[in-house]
């Protein structure tokens, strides 16, 4: 028997355990009715939490009566008395069922298994191994599971270690069924919960700040702001094709004109590309813009805020990122791009054409794309030689104006804009903006942006002729950023991979 004859054949073995496990539970279920038990009821008044039980309890204390709820994660059965342990949002407590206390439904807790809902009133105690636990008086079945869990085991060994058995840590399981993951791997749950933490505090730094949260379109009929291919979609009514947005810069950009003097959105953003470990074709972007600011004001924001966010939810601004101890507190180092490229390339691209790039891009043997212009080529070997040696927050500054059509012309170095990117742990953070606020150069800038989509770059930007007649109008010099939320996350969780901090990550369909 092969290798893959022999995956199969355990394949089939465990799918053959499942469905006679899931069989035993419908049998249970019908059990439970029968004996006139509600395995859905409406309702259970839960007033308290595993953690503030164990965190609280005093021995010395009155007898302290307490309402839990939560999911069987393990079950000890012993004639008249029972133990289990339940897990809750907050963790998990072990529970004590006394066949004297409970009656008769402590018979029906034989149909009970691991992953049912139960809500338990009771005492707290304390065992003689010394486990806080509740004494059950009484209990209810909130909810029979029907399939069975797949089960963590651990075990702790003689030197104290935590051992792990039979770990759900199939990556494409966990991401298609997080509902599972979240279950029985804790750890997940923190992950997220984090990242609600970092929102809120980039939200309460803006806010004290005095600058407004506003809400942007998702459907354009034109989209821009970013080089990308976009999802198209269609509007019945009006009988027209609209686009997920690939950036809320330009509407924002709009309201500055419009007399806002800072307007800030955590947008979901739409990208019709690739996907790896920093790429999903849905993501949330953060972006701010202010005016009467400049990009080298942005820089000092940008350390500023990312070094508070890091204090309020990891405690410090010192990160452990795989195998790299990261210290977010500013000043953090500038390095103009082209700069940069020389440091770890040997090659001064600064006056290089775009003939010169493409014989560049092949001594360096990177593989490309024969149409890409000038701005790509840069971007290119940017990336693919750059940016993996920045570890520690590093600022690149003032970029070849052909890769950046929404941004100002650097007020000292023709050719170049200014702008920065953030790169920590080699990988794009941010990106930031003198915002380009000259009509004439933006239409400029565009219909460039145009010749190179008739070239064959999809990635191109779009005229957008609305946006041009609100420049038109005047919009003040502005400061402009833009910062990759899941990115941010993935760095302050200390997580490799995009799908790690999104709930639901894009995936093939099974």
């Amino acid at each position: 028997m092969n290798q893959e004859q022999k995956e199969n054949q355990e394949k089939e073995l465990y799918q053959q355990e499942l469905n006679d496990l899931m069989l035993r539970r419908r049998e249970e279920l019908r059990e439970l009715i029968e004996r006139g038990i509600n395995p859905y009821p409406y309702e259970f008044e839960r007033n308290d939490y595993s953690k503030d039980i164990i965190e609280n309890f005093k021995e010395d204390a009155p007898r302290w009566n307490v309402s839990v709820a939560g999911r069987i994660m393990s079950i000890r059965r012993m004639g008249k008395a029972s133990f289990c342990h339940i897990q809750d949002a907050k963790g998990k407590i072990q529970i004590y069922l006394k066949k004297d206390d409970l009656g008769e439904i402590y018979d029906s807790f034989k149909l009970m298994d691991i992953g049912d809902i139960i809500g338990v009133k009771g005492y707290v105690f304390k065992t003689k191994t010394g486990e806080v636990s509740v004494h059950a008086e009484k209990l209810v079945l909130l909810s029979k599971s029907l399939r069975p869990l797949p089960i963590v085991k651990e075990k702790v060994d003689e030197q104290g270690n935590k051992i792990v058995y039979d770990p759900f840590s199939d990556k494409e399981l966990r991401y298609r069924q997080r509902y599972v993951d979240l279950i029985v791997n804790p750890s997940v749950r923190e992950v997220f919960i984090k990242r609600t933490k970092i929102i809120n505090a980039i939200r309460e730094y803006f806010n004290e700040r005095g600058y407004l949260e506003v809400e942007t379109p998702i459907l354009q009929p034109i989209y821009g702001g970013a080089f990308a291919r976009p999802f198209i979609t269609h509007h019945n009514a009006l009988d027209i094709d609209l686009y997920l947005r690939i950036a809320n810069e330009l509407y924002l950009k709009r309201l500055i004109v419009g007399g806002f003097d800072g307007v800030y959105e955590f947008s979901k953003d739409f990208r019709n590309e690739g996907m790896d470990k920093t790429h999903n074709p849905e993501f949330t972007m953060l972006e701010l813009y202010v005016a009467y600011k400049d990009y080298i004001w942005m820089m000092e924001l940008v350390e500023q805020m990312i070094s508070y966010v890091a204090l309020k939810v990891n405690g410090s601004t010192k990160i452990q990122v795989g195998a790299n101890e990261i210290e977010l507190a500013p000043p953090w180092k500038r390095i103009s791009m082209y700069d940069a490229i020389k440091e770890y390339t040997g090659y001064d691209i600064s006056n290089y054409q775009e003939k010169e790039l493409q014989e560049l891009v092949k001594k360096l043997h990177l593989e490309v794309s024969p149409n890409l212009g000038k701005g790509k080529l840069i971007d290119e070997i940017f990336s693919e030689i750059v940016e993996p040696n920045l570890i520690q927050p590093t600022f690149i500054m003032d970029y070849p104006i052909e890769m950046s059509p929404l941004a100002k012309k650097h007020r000292s170095k023709p050719g170049l804009v200014e702008r920065f990117e953030v790169i920590v742990n080699g990988s794009e953070l941010c990106n930031a903006f003198s915002e380009l606020n000259d009509p004439l150069d933006q239409r400029a800038r565009f219909e460039e942006q145009a010749k190179l989509r008739a070239q064959g770059d999809e990635e191109a930007n779009v005229l957008d002729e609305d946006f041009l007649r609100a420049l038109e109008y005047g919009m003040p010099p502005t400061a402009g950023l833009g910062i990759g939320i899941d990115r941010l996350t993935m760095l302050l969780t200390n997580q490799d991979s995009i799908r790690d901090v999104i709930f639901f990550p894009q995936m093939k369909p099974e």
